[in-house]
């Protein structure tokens, strides 16, 4: 250390003691998930090489996407009450499951102890809507309006049948935590398009319909064995929107520049003494954090957007951390070219009271999400950003607990439900899949995770086998040891 600190004053190395320790909040910017030139201008450190876009010469082709944006729908919806129309059901209503449908096929332990499973239609009505004669319930009513921009998939399925592992699955291709998330995978692979904001962004709020509903663990928007410039960066309500961004009272944007040029200096003297690449990964967080200093709170204050744009993402847009007041966000990052902006919104687990839950739920998302894709439409940016919609399973078609005239429950149902994506390159105006007339099994072109992975990845110009990172002496992907690309779903 005295070969580096000769180089200092006196004055510089107390005034590099006294602030050092600030500089230890940008390790909460392990998520900056980018391929970003370190150093601005003005910057007196060496500079360093382009650490985001990595080894693998991606996209593999042409891509059709260039961001995504996931509207995660945590909990569960269910399918039955929103987009897999099922009459059969009311006409059984009471009766019990066959066990021909069923085919003994894993249940929770909340309803495996039940002596019966009464099958229960929807109470809201579906009609079809555009001229893709698409199937909506009335508690979607603004996204019925926008059905032919729509690409419906009604037979997703998992193996998870819990909450965690089944979260877990869809964010990251594995039931097991550890392994990077989607958004640090596009990171890794494609790196940013910006230099000013992170590659994956991550929004959450929470749902009326149950609002003590099931946690989320910033671990679904990790970066796993993968460099933590991929790890997403959680965007907040407040006037903080990422923690430990801002300086302390008293420090001016030239003490904190002339701080993190030593503290760079530093950084690559351990660098060159011990060859850790995540020493270069730290001063490339630093280095965000400081440039997200301006580009931060110019990006998530919405104030200057016009009147018709909040009443067109509807009333709760005014309320910082709502769905709706995120999807406004979200459009906000997007127009950034943030490659991978990623929604969470918790609430949607109706065990019990389903009508008088999954109705405030429903409100809590319709409005908004029909809005962010048409707000994209319009700007010209749809057509390149694929928007994802769903949860990570569906719902069962009998009621757990006491079926009544008015009220019911649905347990979890990995075996079929519905999910909607648009733009980025998939068919609008389409209805992919078919599940029996009970609602319980896939029938026709079924959709695995994996498989609705590797259609992603495919739409981003990344072949999902080939997207590899070695790790302990294997190499990992997305999609595991599976999936395949699901042509018939791209436009």
């Amino acid at each position: 250390m005295s070969e580096l600190y000769k180089h200092f004053n006196h004055n510089n190395r107390r005034h590099f003691i006294k602030n050092a320790s600030l500089a230890l909040g940008g390790l909460a910017m392990a998520a900056m998930t980018d391929p970003l030139k370190i150093f601005g201008a003005n910057s007196n450190a060496q500079a360093m090489p382009d650490l985001g876009n990595g080894p693998l010469n991606l996209p593999h082709f042409a891509p059709k996407a260039k961001r995504v944006v996931y509207l995660f729908q945590s909990g569960g919806p269910s399918q039955l009450e929103l987009f897999d129309y099922k009459p059969l059901l009311h006409k059984l209503r009471g009766t019990d499951l066959p066990e021909s449908v069923r085919m003994g096929q894993r249940l929770t332990g909340m309803t495996s102890g039940q002596a019966n499973f009464p099958l229960v239609g929807s109470q809201y009505k579906f009609n079809q809507y555009g001229q893709s004669r698409a199937w909506v319930s009335d508690l979607m009513p603004y996204t019925a309006k926008i059905a032919d921009e729509l690409c419906f998939v009604k037979t997703m399925h998992t193996e998870a049948i819990n909450h965690d592992p089944a979260i877990t699955f869809f964010q990251t291709g594995s039931q097991q935590s550890g392994r990077p998330s989607m958004g640090s995978w596009m990171s890794y692979g494609l790196g940013s398009m910006n230099d000013n904001l992170p590659t994956f962004s991550v929004l959450l709020s929470r749902g009326t319909g149950r609002l003590n509903g099931q946690p989320l663990y910033s671990r679904l928007w990790g970066n796993g064995f993968l460099s933590s410039l991929h790890q997403g960066v959680q965007f907040r309500a407040g006037k903080d929107p990422v923690l430990y961004l801002k300086d302390p009272d008293g420090m001016s944007r030239a003490e904190r520049r002339k701080m993190l040029d030593h503290l760079a200096e530093m950084n690559h003297f351990q660098e060159e003494k011990f060859g850790d690449p995540e020493i270069n990964s730290r001063i490339a967080q630093y280095e965000m954090a400081y440039k997200m200093q301006t580009s931060v709170p110019e990006t998530m204050n919405i104030d200057d957007e016009p009147d018709h744009i909040f009443r067109m993402y509807g009333p709760d847009s005014y309320k910082p951390g709502t769905y709706a007041a995120n999807c406004i966000l979200a459009r906000r990052l997007l127009e950034k070219d943030v490659r991978f902006v990623q929604l969470y919104h918790m609430g949607w687990d109706q065990h019990d009271n389903l009508p008088g839950q999954i109705e405030k739920q429903a409100k809590d998302v319709d409005q908004p999400t029909a809005a962010l894709i048409m707000d994209l439409k319009q700007r010209g940016l749809l057509e390149d950003t694929l928007v994802i919609w769903g949860g990570e399973f569906g719902r069962t078609n009998y009621s757990q607990g006491v079926l009544t005239d008015t009220n019911y429950g649905r347990d979890h149902h990995p075996k079929c439900f519905s999910i909607f994506m648009a733009g980025g390159g998939v068919k609008s105006g389409f209805t992919y899949g078919e599940t029996d007339e009970f609602g319980y099994n896939v029938v026709k072109d079924p959709v695995h995770v994996h498989d609705l992975h590797a259609t992603i990845l495919h739409l981003m110009g990344v072949d999902h086998e080939r997207m590899t990172y070695k790790h302990q002496g294997r190499r990992f992907r997305l999609t595991d040891v599976a999936g395949n690309v699901i042509n018939d779903l791209i436009g």
